[in-house]
């Protein structure tokens, strides 16, 4: 059992200027009320806790996710990214049709996208996906005028239904967790092939974020989940970002972000691609 204090150590670092892509702060609830739908009880995690972390394994630049757990009060994600400054991004959740006034007072804090965030444990229901349509429509209309994307954490039965709706979007978008396809299905399993081929061929559209693996696997190690990962990298290298997920909320008891920095240096165990994943792809993802 890894806690946050009993962290592996980093097996290298990221290089001058990277980033994790993908992560969660959370404040003290008195101040950062809960929204109503929790899908779990918060943790305490605040920002200072979080850098003393990533600074072990080398990062310098942050892009804030907001978490389900505030709905759409993205105040202390906001507050923390004013702490921090220019090395950082945020994706928030909103109301698609915020007004613009908002969107643009967001843009400037250093907001670049928006939420399609879906509970990763929602057993199928077939057409779901329909029913998200209006909302990723004005959503995508919003992003493209704005220059933000879109960030998409959804189950993989769910990717999988939305592959033909993501392939027409006009934005920028991101697809967390390796799509949520779970591990143990395999690199041949449905969706997962057409999925790299929307990489290979979105014109440079879609991302994807190598993240939460814990979400999609249960083997010791995550080991089953390395072939999807190898896939992903050997696809597309140059659309790949990484995040901690901290603080791993339901999984913090199993898995720190360090053993899962690790694991990246299983997947790319080349510098190069590292540095791709790390440094170069965000860099232009997020316009650092």
């Amino acid at each position: 059992m890894h806690t946050v204090h009993g962290e592996a150590e980093p097996r290298f670092r990221a290089p001058p200027g990277g980033c994790d892509a993908h992560f969660h702060v959370f404040g003290p609830a008195e101040r950062y009320p809960y929204g109503a739908d929790l899908r779990y009880q918060p943790p305490h995690a605040p920002l200072e806790d979080f850098l003393a972390l990533s600074r072990r394994m080398g990062f310098e630049r942050y892009v804030f996710v907001q978490p389900s757990a505030y709905a759409r009060d993205n105040a202390c994600m906001l507050d923390a990214m004013r702490a921090i400054g220019d090395g950082c991004r945020g994706i928030v959740d909103i109301d698609e049709n915020a007004p613009d006034a908002e969107l643009d007072r967001l843009n400037r804090a250093g907001v670049r996208g928006v939420r399609v965030n879906v509970n990763p444990i929602k057993p199928p229901e077939p057409g779901f996906s329909t029913r998200m349509l209006a909302r990723i429509e004005r959503l995508d209309h919003r992003c493209a005028e704005f220059g933000w994307m879109l960030d998409f954490l959804t189950p993989g039965w769910l990717t999988r239904e939305l592959l033909p709706v993501m392939a027409k979007l006009k934005s920028r978008y991101t697809v967390a967790h390796l799509g949520m396809f779970l591990a143990r299905d395999g690199v041949k399993q449905p969706g997962f092939q057409h999925f790299l081929d929307l990489l290979r061929q979105s014109n440079g559209r879609c991302w994807v974020k190598l993240t939460g693996v814990y979400r999609m696997s249960v083997a010791p190690g995550f080991s089953d989940a390395a072939p999807l990962a190898r896939a992903l990298i050997e696809t597309a290298p140059d659309r790949l970002i990484w995040g901690s997920d901290y603080p791993h909320l339901s999984f913090a008891d199993k898995v720190g972000s360090v053993e899962l920095f690790n694991l990246l240096g299983e997947w790319a165990p080349d510098e190069a691609t590292r540095r791709k994943i790390l440094l170069d792809n965000p860099r232009q993802l997020f316009g650092f």
